[in-house]
């Protein structure tokens, strides 16, 4: 590949990248996967001759959504020995992601568990078509179906969500008040402030991999939700500090001891209490919490 060819395929690929690490990680779940996925695009990417690309972003996509498909079938059967319950790689995100309301939806804890009810194929159709506004042709050859398949699949994807996907929205102000007083309750074990904190049908999801402790199946509802966190995860010692980050787009808390990351615990909130609370301390997914990562659509 001569210098100039070279240089346009590089930023090409530079322009989209964080575009296309959002798809890969929409559909896996995982950034560290989602990277792999990125230079596996790459390395196929410059081997492409450019003079038969008509819309680099477009394909370069429809590289992503490929590999995607094929590594998240590769991922199902690893989730089938994975002990305990399985969450998304939480990520740091920016504060302009939470200003993107639909971006920050699609990239929350709460809205990857909901795709992880999907079938690989119509993940990737509902986060090409649904998040990415990409053209049902383009989306059909990425997944190697017809058109109207496509349509049917997207229909099918879009019922399926619709009824599960995570009620409600909170201002920016209404959630750092309540980030605020949860981190104040759980920090000093106030049993009545979590419980005026927490939604009535809450659902608390922990994920330590089989590594570190962690719940075993989901805790349903306020009250013992709330005796989970008085109790539990948040020991209070001297060795503990608990900081208010943003968290795929949405408030968390990042828990340290002596320093080093122990685990991140990501809230959806609805109508100012908490719906969900997703708290991740498997040492594999905490990569991500210690610098900002880019996404966009």
């Amino acid at each position: 590949m001569s210098e100039p060819i070279a240089d346009a395929a590089t930023e090409a690929f530079v322009t989209h990248r964080n575009l296309l690490f959002t798809v890969a990680y929409e559909m896996l779940g995982l950034a560290a996967d989602a990277e792999d996925v990125l230079q596996e695009t790459w390395l196929r990417w410059v081997g492409v001759d450019a003079g038969t690309v008509r819309d680099e972003r477009a394909y370069l996509v429809r590289i992503v959504t490929r590999l995607s498909l094929d590594r998240l079938r590769a991922l199902g059967r690893r989730k089938e020995s994975y002990v305990g319950p399985w969450l998304p790689e939480p990520l740091l995100t920016a504060p302009d992601v939470a200003e993107d309301v639909e971006l920050a939806d699609s990239v929350s804890m709460a809205m990857l568990l909901v795709l992880e009810t999907l079938a690989p194929t119509e993940r990737a159709v509902f986060v090409l078509r649904e998040v990415f506004d990409v053209e049902y042709e383009e989306i059909a050859e990425a997944v190697g179906k017809s058109q109207a398949a496509v349509r049917q699949i997207a229909h099918r994807a879009r019922a399926h969500v619709a009824a599960r996907r995570p009620r409600g929205t909170a201002s920016p102000a209404e959630t750092r008040a309540a980030l605020q007083a949860f981190q104040r309750a759980v920090e000093t074990g106030d049993l009545r402030e979590l419980l005026d904190l927490l939604a009535p049908d809450v659902v608390a999801l922990s994920d330590g991999g089989g590594v570190k402790h962690a719940l075993l199946r989901p805790v349903v509802g306020a009250d013992n939700v709330a005796a989970l966190l008085a109790t539990g995860w948040w020991r209070r010692d001297a060795a503990r500090s608990v900081e208010p980050v943003q968290i795929n787009g949405g408030p968390g808390l990042l828990v340290r001891i002596n320093g080093e990351v122990d685990g991140v615990l990501a809230m959806h909130l609805e109508h100012g209490r908490v719906a969900g609370a997703y708290h991740v301390r498997n040492p594999e997914k905490l990569s991500r919490v210690d610098r900002e990562t880019a996404v966009s659509r």
